[in-house]
């Protein structure tokens, strides 16, 4: 229980302030308001938004009960999480906060969000393959090795 609060508090943090107040800032500052009609393009952002936070949420919980961690890197599972999303990428969580990123970026029709949105991603990229990755290995070695080999990084292996 003790750690599903913990995963539950670095989530309200880390989507909190990458996810809600950034975005929130950038539109402010770019002066973007809100659309003045729910459309086709506002519905679609929303959905994206929507699948995203499922596919976020699907993983903060798989780190709890699968994998006895959470999210942190400074407090991380202690089995490799390999089951639910990560079955289908090595990232799920990355890619449901890019889901979340698009989706509001489509819902406000927002240039600036986009951007930041891309900038997040190549972060992101570089953190998983230069941090993460290496990380992983040493802390799981072959278990890490084979799972790679199989699942793909960010977009399903056929």
């Amino acid at each position: 229980m003790w750690t599903l609060i913990r995963a539950l508090a670095y989530g309200t943090v880390f989507i909190g302030v990458l996810v809600v107040l950034v975005p929130s800032r950038i539109l402010w500052i770019a002066g973007i308001p809100s659309p003045p009609v729910f459309g086709i393009t506002q519905l679609f952002g929303l959905f994206l938004v929507l699948v995203g936070a499922a596919i976020v949420l699907s993983c903060i919980l798989s780190f709890v009960f699968i994998g006895k961690g959470t999210q942190a890197p400074f407090d991380a599972p202690r089995r490799l999480v390999i089951r639910g999303p990560y079955r289908v990428t090595r990232n799920p969580m990355y890619v449901g906060v890019m889901a979340v990123l698009a989706g509001v970026a489509v819902y406000y029709g927002s240039v600036a969000l986009s951007i930041y949105a891309i900038a997040f991603w190549i972060a992101v990229h570089c953190y998983v393959i230069f941090s993460e990755e290496p990380a992983l290995t040493r802390a799981f070695g072959t278990e890490y090795e084979e799972y790679r080999s199989h699942v793909g990084r960010w977009l399903p292996r056929l």
